[in-house]
């Protein structure tokens, strides 16, 4: 008797596996061409105040366009943009690369280079959120999910990399580098097959007043979910926190007896270390939809209490607190997104998406300024403690209080509902 084979089923299918490897290498050059600018104009003009400007140019859109790509990206092909901008990114990087190789640099062109830059990385992340949950095979989100989440890690050894390079071999090669690996993904990424239900049939030319009553009607839904707007508001007030802290942070070991740029490596290197294990473990182990949310608020709880006392820690405990941070952090990105992008139904993902990216980068961004400022006068301990003080009491007010909306979202199954 002949019996019928039957495949078993995997996450890593042909789309996944092709979306999963393109995101690496945008989210590595992005990382590495971030930094490797910012030394070149350091290097060229020789000043703080232009070198501050062009990080501002950089993250501004970063702020702006994830929130206006939304709409267009809830009408027309995901897939399709984000080889797009791929293959416009491996094109800027050769540019950058011919620029330098003949010694032409101009201020004003890499600053417009920087805001394409800029603007390509925000609208990517909204594409690529919105159509990953697109390609995860039924039964495997939460592998999936642990899969993006150690995506961002790497991105720090690979700035190291960029270090490295600075040092020794310069930076000219990084970007010619950017620009193959980005055009290889590219080209595999236009081989993304898969069925864009939101795509809708737009009659006449896409339009302004189209993409209006589009930006409009995401809106009233983001309203009419408070789950939604408790979660954004929580991440929100959690960038600024994080954020703050993140530019005290080689300050604060640079000017503290005993530490150092050296121990500040290590110390951050071990919040790395740990989302790596967190990802590593989530790959292996699922968590039972009724208990998520008792989950991501004891991370919430813990983290931020942990955060809050790192600065008043000894190293070895510091090594301690950012390896359990990076690890619970992994967990608390696995439980909110695999929750939130389920729960979205398909034709609104890229307008929560947007939103959720445009509010938490403006607050980490606000973050950042407001603790640059008041750092130039109040001790960076109690700054840091301060900022983490704010998340640790905002998760009473936005999560715990809006609990049973919260609970609808996190606690729901979301293998049963990712394809919808």
């Amino acid at each position: 008797m002949l019996m019928e084979n039957k495949k078993k089923p995997t996450l890593w299918t042909k789309n996944f596996t092709i979306l999963s490897l393109g995101t690496v290498v945008s989210t590595l050059g992005n990382a590495v061409a971030g930094f490797a600018i910012s030394l070149i104009v350091l290097d060229y003009t020789g000043s703080t105040l232009l070198y501050a400007v062009f990080a501002v140019v950089y993250n501004l859109p970063k702020v702006i366009m994830p929130f206006l790509a939304g709409p267009y990206l809830d009408r027309f092909s995901r897939a399709k943009m984000i080889y797009t901008l791929d293959f416009i990114s491996s094109g800027l990087y050769l540019a950058i690369f011919v620029i330098l190789r003949l010694n032409l640099f101009n201020y004003a062109v890499f600053l417009a280079l920087c805001l394409i830059i800029g603007s390509i990385d925000g609208i990517y992340q909204v594409a690529y959120d919105s159509l990953y949950p697109m390609l995860i095979t039924p039964g495997f989100s939460t592998k999936a999910y642990s899969v993006s989440s150690m995506i961002y890690p790497l991105a720090s050894v690979m700035v190291l990399a960029a270090a490295w390079c600075y040092e020794h071999v310069g930076l000219n090669i990084l970007f010619l580098f950017n620009a193959a690996t980005f055009l290889i993904a590219a080209a595999f990424e236009t081989q993304i097959k898969v069925d864009e239900s939101q795509i809708k049939p737009v009659g006449e030319a896409y339009n302004i007043s189209k993409y209006v009553s589009d930006f409009k009607e995401g809106v009233r839904y983001i309203k009419a979910e408070k789950g939604l707007m408790a979660i954004a508001a929580y991440f929100t007030i959690v960038m600024f926190s994080d954020y703050g802290a993140s530019t005290l942070a080689l300050p604060f070991f640079k000017s503290t007896p005993g530490l150092g740029v050296k121990m500040y490596t290590y110390v951050m290197g071990c919040a790395v270390i740990g989302r790596v294990v967190g990802g590593l473990g989530l790959y292996k182990h699922r968590f039972k939809p009724s208990n998520k949310f008792n989950i991501a608020l004891s991370v919430y709880l813990v983290t931020n209490a942990l955060a809050g006392i790192l600065f008043y820690s000894p190293i070895y405990a510091m090594c301690a607190i950012m390896f359990i941070t990076g690890l619970l952090g992994v967990t608390s990105y696995n439980i909110r997104i695999s929750a939130t992008q389920s729960y979205v139904p398909n034709d609104m993902r890229g307008r929560f998406t947007g939103v959720f990216q445009m509010l938490t980068t403006l607050g980490g961004s606000l973050g950042s300024l407001i603790t640059g400022a008041v750092a130039e006068f109040w001790p960076m301990k109690e700054i840091n403690l301060g900022l983490y003080l704010i998340a640790f009491i905002s998760v009473f007010f936005t999560i715990y209080l809006r609990r049973n909306d919260v609970k609808k979202i996190y606690c729901m199954d979301v293998d049963a509902s990712m394809q919808r």
